[in-house]
């Protein structure tokens, strides 16, 4: 064991150590290795989504039909 590194013991349900063993046999690594990436990856910040918005539909979901008012209605109702 390494000087950085601090030894702990879990227990695990025996299904989940043997499919543990199966997926690091298929990976070609260890089951140290599958365990602690899965740690890193529980603990790990949230990464922001990458790409653009899309303004092709809209941000509000519609609910129904579309609402057809005019300028002097809305001035009327007391809306700047």
């Amino acid at each position: 064991m390494k000087p950085k590194h601090i030894r702990t013991s879990i227990d695990l349900p025996r299904d989940l150590h043997r499919r543990l063993r199966q997926e690091a046999a298929r990976k070609g690594c260890s089951a140290r290795q599958l365990i602690v990436a899965a740690i890193e990856q529980a603990i790990a910040p949230a990464r922001p989504k990458k790409g653009r918005l899309s303004l092709e539909h809209g941000l509000v979901r519609r609910t129904g039909k579309p609402i057809s008012i005019t300028n002097e209605q809305i001035y009327e109702l007391g809306f700047p």
